[in-house]
C-alpha cells in the first residue's frame, strides 16, 4: 500500500504531496513519521491506495504511525484546501490549525495512573502487620485507590508487601486531566419565555444557514444557545460554542456541564498542555460532543456538526493576528456549509457588517429587545469630568460615582469598575524636558507598575527599572501620566478602606486558572468591587452587581480607526449590561470628557438601531466597510533598511496592479505602521481601500512573491487592529 502525505513543514518549496509505502491498515488522517531529506519529519496522511506514481524501488517507507484513531477527520482536508487557497499559506500551516501545538510537536502524551484493587478477599495478617491490615481495611471500604495516595497514607513498604503477598493487584488506567473541576453558576434548564421559544422556532424553521440573534444584555440568549444545542445532541449531532474571552469559558463550561455533563469539553490556549491534549482527544473520540472555547475552538475535531454558536460575534478577538489571518466567522461558515448545519451569531451590539447582512435578508434576524421578565435596563448616568476638574477633583472618580459606590457597599451589593488600561500609570514623563520612557524593542511608551516598582512594555513584555532620574536631562521631577487599573485599586482602597477589591487584567490572571479563580471569588461574594479591563466587560452574570463604573468611557473614540465609534458604543453597552441582571435595579456611571458626543448619547439610551442607521450612512458616504474592503500589506524585519526596501518592491507591484484595475482602487499609500516597531521588528505597510474583494487573490500573490524568512510580508483584510 502507498500513502500520499503532506510533510509538516510550512514552506512553499515543499507544499505538495509526497508518496511513501505504508502498512495495509494505515488510514487517511493519520499522523506519521517519514524520512525526508536526510532526516525524519512528521506528516499527515492525505490518501491511501494501491498505486504509486513513482518507481517502487524509489519509494521510502513510513517509519512510525502515531495514533490508533486518525487525528484528522475528513473535514480537515476540505477546510485545509480552502484555507490554503484563500490565505496563500502552505497546506501544512493550514492543517496545524486543527491540532494542539504541544501534541503536534510531541511534547505531551497520554497520562496514566496506577490503581490498586483487592485481589484476595480473605487474607490473614500477623500482629506486626498493622499498617498492612489498615491499608487493606481502607481499600476494602473504598473499593479501589490511587497507588501513590495509598502509599502516602499507609507507607510504600506496607502497600508493596500486600502486592507481594497477592492481597492486592494494580492496573494502569488512563488519567483524564480535566480543567476547571469547580464551577461558577450552572443550573438546570429554565422554562423558556415566549420570546425565547419564538427565537428557537425561527432558527429551526428558517432556510437560511446564518442567524443573527440580536438581544439586549440579559435577554436570555444563552438559554436559547443551550436549548438549540440540546436538540442537536438528541439528534446524535455535535456542537461548537465560541466565546470571545478565555475568562468567559469557565462560567459557560459550568452551564454546559450542568446541562450535558461530560459531553462538554473545553479548548483554549490557557489550558495546560495535558489538559488541552485530553480534552481534544475526548472530542475527537466522540466521548465529548460539545466544544466550548475561544477563537481556536472553531477547529475542534468534531464530526457531524449540528450547530456552531459564536457569542459576542462583534468582538475583535475573533480575528486572528497570526498567519493565517482568518476571521472565525468565515471559518465557521465553511464548517456550517460542509456539515449542512446552522451558524448562530449572537450579540447585543452586532458588528455593522453583520447587522447589514441581517437587515438585507442574507442572515435570519431574530430580535430580543427586552431583558428576561421585562427587567429594566440599568440607568446610565453621564458624569462630565471637565466639571469635576473645575471643581478641583483630580481623582479618577467623579462625585456621583463615589456616592453610588458608597451606597452600593452599604447595601451589601457589588460593583464593577471598568478601565481599559492596566498598570498604575500609562506613561512616565520628565517634567523638565518632556522625555517619555519608551521600550527599546517597541515604539511604545512604557507603563509603570507600582506593585513591582518597574516599567513594563505591554507589547513585548520587557521590564525596566523605574527611573530615579531622567536619562536625557538628569532631572528628578518624574510625573505619571494617565491612570491604569492598578492605580484605580490603590485609590479605591484609600476611599473605601473596608472594601474587598479584586483586580482582573493581564497582570493578575497568570496561570491556567487565573481567570477562573478571580471570577469564582467574586461570584461567591468574597469581594465587593471588581476592577478590570475588557475582560470584565462581556458575558459575565453576577446577580449581586448593581453598579458599574466606566472610567474614561470616551478613550476609544479618539483612536484613528473608522471603527472607533462602533467599538465605543459596543464597549459601553456590554459593560453596562453587567449591572442589574437579577431582581435589583442596576446603575451605571459613565465618566467622560466629551459628554456631548453622539455615540455616547446612543449608548446611554441603548439605541442600537439609531446608532446603526447613523453609522451605516457615514460608512456609505465615506466608502468604508462594508461599502469597501480595507486591505493592508504588512512588511516587518529586524533590519530597518531591509524592511524599507521590501516595502518599496511591494508598493511598486501593487501600483502596477492599480494601473491595471484603476476602477477597483479607492485609495493606496505606503507608510510606517502606526506602531513603528514591535518586538525589535520594524514595521511598514501599504494601506489600500478597494471597492470589493475582487483583487484579494492577486494581492496575496504579490505578498507571497516578496515574503522572506528575514522579512515576512503578509496581508490583512479589514484588520481588527490598524495599529
Amino acid at each position: 500500500m502507498y500513502a500520499q502525505i503532506i510533510v509538516d513543514i510550512a514552506h512553499s518549496q515543499v507544499d505538495r504531496i509526497f508518496e511513501y509505502s505504508c502498512p495495509d491498515d494505515l488510514v487517511k488522517g493519520s499522523r506519521v513519521k517519514v524520512p525526508f531529506g536526510g532526516r525524519t519529519v512528521d506528516g499527515f496522511v492525505m490518501e491511501v491506495g494501491e498505486t504509486c506514481s513513482i518507481p517502487p524501488e524509489k519509494v521510502k517507507p513510513v517509519k512510525e504511525v502515531f495514533d490508533e484513531l486518525p487525528a484528522l477527520i475528513p473535514e480537515c482536508f476540505s477546510l485545509m484546501e480552502r484555507i490554503s487557497s484563500r490565505f496563500r499559506v502552505p497546506k501544512a500551516a493550514a492543517l496545524r490549525l486543527f491540532l494542539p501545538s504541544e501534541m503536534r510537536l510531541g511534547k505531551v502524551r497520554e497520562a496514566y495512573e496506577k490503581i490498586v484493587k483487592i485481589k484476595d478477599s480473605s487474607p490473614s495478617f500477623g500482629k506486626t502487620a498493622k499498617r498492612q491490615s489498615e491499608a487493606y481495611a481502607f481499600l476494602k471500604a473504598e473499593g479501589e485507590c490511587n497507588y501513590t495516595q495509598l502509599c502516602e497514607k499507609f507507607g510504600r513498604s506496607a502497600v508493596n508487601a500486600l502486592e507481594n503477598k497477592g492481597v492486592i493487584e494494580t492496573e494502569k488506567r488512563r488519567l483524564h486531566r480535566a480543567p476547571f473541576k469547580g464551577a461558577i453558576g450552572g443550573g438546570q434548564p429554565k422554562t423558556p419565555t415566549y420570546a425565547q421559544a419564538d427565537a428557537l422556532e425561527s432558527i429551526e424553521k428558517s432556510n437560511r444557514r446564518v442567524h443573527l440573534l440580536h438581544g439586549v444584555t440579559g435577554s436570555g440568549k444563552t438559554e436559547i444557545y443551550l436549548r438549540y444545542i440540546a436538540r442537536q445532541i438528541e439528534l446524535g449531532k455535535t456542537a461548537i460554542f465560541l466565546v470571545p474571552e478565555i475568562s468567559l469559558t469557565p462560567q459557560m463550561l459550568s452551564q454546559l456541564r450542568a446541562r450535558f455533563g461530560g459531553e462538554a469539553a473545553i479548548l483554549h490556549s490557557g489550558l495546560s498542555a495535558g489538559e488541552k491534549f485530553d480534552e481534544w482527544w475526548r472530542l475527537r473520540s466522540g466521548e465529548a460532543k460539545i466544544a466550548i472555547g475561544a477563537r481556536s475552538a472553531v477547529f475542534a475535531p468534531l464530526s457531524n456538526l449540528g450547530a456552531i454558536i459564536i457569542d459576542e460575534e462583534h468582538d475583535s478577538s475573533y480575528v486572528s493576528e497570526s498567519a493565517p489571518r482568518y476571521s472565525t466567522v468565515d471559518i465557521a461558515k465553511m464548517r456550517a456549509e460542509y456539515n449542512d448545519c446552522k451558524l448562530i451569531l449572537g450579540s447585543a451590539t452586532p458588528s455593522v457588517e453583520t447587522y447589514k447582512e441581517a437587515t438585507e435578508g442574507r442572515y435570519n434576524l431574530i430580535t430580543l429587545p427586552e431583558r428576561i421578565n421585562k427587567r429594566p435596563m440599568p440607568e446610565i448616568t453621564i458624569a462630565d469630568m471637565r466639571s469635576e476638574v473645575k471643581r478641583g477633583n483630580n481623582t479618577a472618580f467623579s462625585a456621583v460615582l463615589r456616592e453610588q459606590l458608597q451606597s452600593t457597599l452599604e447595601g451589601g451589593n457589588q460593583a464593577i469598575i471598568f478601565l481599559n488600561r492596566r498598570g498604575y500609570s500609562q506613561t512616565v514623563i520628565c517634567r523638565d524636558c518632556g522625555y517619555v520612557a519608551k521600550c527599546v524593542n517597541c515604539d511604545v511608551s512604557l507603563t509603570y507598575h507600582s506593585e513591582e516598582n518597574c516599567l513594563k512594555c505591554h507589547y513585548c513584555g520587557a521590564r525596566y527599572h523605574m527611573l530615579a532620574a531622567c536619562p536625557e536631562c538628569g532631572g528628578v521631577h518624574i510625573r505619571y501620566g494617565g491612570t491604569g487599573t492598578q492605580r484605580v485599586v490603590a485609590d479605591l482602597k484609600t476611599l473605601f478602606p473596608s472594601a474587598r477589591i479584586l483586580r482582573m487584567d493581564n497582570d493578575t490572571v497568570s496561570g491556567k486558572d487565573g481567570h477562573f479563580n478571580i471570577l469564582k471569588r467574586f461570584a461567591e461574594k468574597q469581594a465587593d468591587i471588581l476592577v478590570g479591563t475588557q475582560m470584565v466587560a462581556k458575558g459575565h452574570d453576577f446577580p449581586s452587581v448593581t453598579l458599574v463604573g466606566i472610567l474614561d468611557a470616551d478613550m476609544s473614540l479618539h483612536f484613528s480607526d473608522y471603527r472607533s465609534g462602533e467599538r465605543t458604543f459596543q464597549l459601553i453597552t456590554q459593560v453596562a449590561g453587567r449591572s442589574g441582571r437579577a431582581g435589583m435595579k442596576g446603575n451605571v456611571v459613565l465618566q467622560t470628557y466629551c459628554p456631548e458626543n453622539y455615540i455616547l448619547r446612543y449608548a446611554v439610551n441603548y439605541d442600537y438601531k439609531g446608532f446603526y442607521e447613523n453609522e451605516i450612512k457615514v460608512r456609505e458616504a465615506t466608502f468604508f466597510p462594508p461599502y469597501s474592503l480595507i486591505c493592508r500589506v504588512m512588511v516587518t524585519s529586524e533590519n530597518d533598511k531591509t524592511a524599507l526596501e521590501t516595502l518599496k518592491d511591494v508598493y511598486f507591484a501593487l501600483e502596477e496592479l492599480r494601473k491595471l484595475h484603476p476602477d477597483k482602487f479607492l485609495f493606496i499609500n505606503k507608510m510606517h505602521s502606526p506602531v513603528k516597531k514591535i518586538q525589535s521588528k520594524y514595521r511598514y505597510q501599504v494601506l489600500m481601500r478597494l471597492k470589493d474583494g475582487g483583487l484579494s487573490e492577486k494581492i496575496y500573490d504579490i505578498a507571497v512573491k516578496f515574503n522572506r524568512n528575514d522579512c515576512p510580508v503578509y496581508v490583512e483584510e479589514n484588520p481588527a487592529n490598524l495599529s
